[in-house]
């Protein structure tokens, strides 16, 4: 009896390989989905490294802002800074940005993004400018070596970075460059931990680690009875007149550029730098800000153990969307709740 042969189709072939790919696929499919997601989700961070490229970004964007400053008369007549408007503030006001915003921020959203690609960066400005070649040098500076251990590690999902590139930005313009910084905040699950001030025009550089260390320190004292207060000079809505209700008509009242200016006021400068700085007892903020201009100061002011909290005394968020709409108070060195209990009421204006 002659065997039987069966032949296949070069066609059959070719089918019966790809159902059993597909057969594969679907039985490992999702094993590996499941295990990148895994691997993704082990992703860690260390937070001295963090802080450490907080600082470096700062700077760098420091040095973008001041390059790019010139003369008051320079920048009015021929718009040097090449300044545009990005919108309304609350209080009607324009809302500028100039080159040294986009620039200070190209350079430091870029190296942060670079150096951290699974955290969230979030910044005040927004451009589509890549520059892949931004990494950090691994250097960590010195005082943070002294006064900082490694092995901080945390879960990168838990990470939010806010970039402020330059705050002060309408005195910017204006040449009043003492108001001007540039700011690198770390939260971890909504809270401030890792806070970066720095005044390019001073090229001084404040940094503070919530429970691990900072490089300021409070003043030896403040007073409250009434103290002097230090509020935005142009998005000030009726702060002067809540301070005044708050602590009296003879509240000294300090209006001021940009919210980390407003912060290292509170604070004890180097002498260095105390000669230009205003110095105050408590910033308050009555109108809608956001949280780029603040998490850097409030995570400063937590690591010297002040606070900054809302009008109402509630902690901030800083997750989620950037408006901050329930005004802040910040202090360090005395009683925040006291401080509180002093404020009449207050209800958020509408928008």
């Amino acid at each position: 009896m002659t065997p039987m042969r069966v032949r296949l189709s070069p066609l059959g072939v070719a089918m019966f390989c790809l159902l059993g790919v597909g057969v594969i696929y679907h039985l490992y499919a999702g094993v590996i989905s499941n295990r990148w997601a895994a691997f993704r989700q082990r992703s860690k961070v260390d937070l001295r490294d963090l802080l450490a490229v907080s600082v470096e970004a700062a700077v760098l964007g420091g040095t973008e802002v001041k390059r790019l400053e010139v003369g008051v008369k320079k920048v009015r007549h021929e718009n040097a800074l090449q300044e545009k408007s990005k919108g309304k503030t609350q209080e009607g006001d324009t809302e500028l940005l100039t080159m040294g915003d986009l620039q200070s921020h190209r350079k430091m959203f870029n190296l942060i993004s670079n150096t951290f690609p699974d955290v969230t960066v979030n910044s005040e400005e927004h451009d589509n400018m890549v520059d892949k070649a931004a990494s950090w040098n691994r250097g960590i500076p010195a005082d943070i070596l002294d006064k900082i251990e490694g092995g901080k590690d945390v879960p990168a999902e838990s990470v939010t970075v806010w970039i402020d590139p330059l705050d002060a930005t309408q005195e910017y313009t204006e040449n009043l460059v003492k108001y001007v910084t540039t700011m690198v905040c770390v939260a971890v699950d909504g809270k401030p931990v890792i806070g970066v001030i720095h005044q390019p025009f001073t090229d001084f550089t404040a940094w503070g680690f919530v429970g691990q260390g900072s490089n300021m320190r409070p003043r030896p004292s403040y007073s409250v009875s009434p103290p002097k207060a230090i509020v935005s000079r142009s998005h000030s809505g009726k702060v002067k007149s809540f301070v005044q209700d708050a602590f009296g008509n003879s509240t000294t009242i300090i209006g001021a550029g940009g919210a980390g200016y407003k912060v290292l006021s509170l604070l004890a400068m180097p002498s260095s730098e105390a000669g230009s700085m205003d110095q105050a007892d408590v910033y308050i903020h009555v109108t809608f800000i956001k949280k780029w201009d603040i998490c850097a100061g409030a995570a400063l002011l937590n690591a010297l153990g002040g606070h900054m909290t809302t009008l109402k005394g509630e902690d901030i968020d800083y997750s989620g969307t950037p408006l901050n709409k329930r005004g802040l108070v910040a202090s360090v060195g005395v009683d925040h709740k006291a401080l509180l209990e002093r404020l009449p009421n207050w209800e958020p204006e509408k928008h």
